[in-house]
């Protein structure tokens, strides 16, 4: 190493130095070895990839010593369709309601209110929301007509 020269500089010296000290050597290392390290590597490796990326998500079984097809995922059951989520012709949810000329807006309300805790679309299975939103529409609309009625 020369003095004025920059780090970069007698590192590249240094590597060229020792390039040429091993091209002087007998033979070649292994390809399988890692120069610098003392040991070589085991692997459980076939073509290149190893065995276990192969089955990435078999790892945690693995591990677990269990027998991989004892473990069945078991599917939730699929839900059922309550029969009042069935009955969506206005007719129908009118029967429900069972609006009369006697009723005020606060009986009204209540009937509203407690047909939505049976009907409303947040509180059914994702598979029956579309009825749900249907009979909520129709009791809402057959609501607020009772009350325009008695406004009047």
């Amino acid at each position: 190493m020369l003095f004025g020269q920059s780090v970069f500089q007698s590192v590249l010296e240094r590597l060229k130095a020792e390039g040429e000290t091993e091209e002087e050597g007998a033979e070649a290392p292994a390809a399988h070895r890692v120069h610098g390290l003392a040991t070589g590597l085991a692997f459980d490796v076939m073509q290149g990839v190893s065995a276990a990326s192969q089955r990435v998500g078999q790892a945690y079984l693995d591990n677990l010593d269990l027998d991989a097809t004892a473990i069945v995922p078991e599917l939730p059951p699929q839900p059922i369709m309550p029969d009042h989520l069935a009955r969506i012709a206005p007719a129908e949810v009118a029967a429900e309601l069972a609006i009369s000329a006697a009723d005020t807006p606060l009986t009204l309300g209540e009937k509203r209110r407690a047909f939505a805790r049976a009907n409303h679309p947040d509180r059914v299975a994702p598979p029956f929301r579309d009825n749900a939103t249907k009979r909520m529409t129709l009791a809402n609309l057959l609501i607020d007509e009772a009350l325009r009625r008695i406004g009047r």
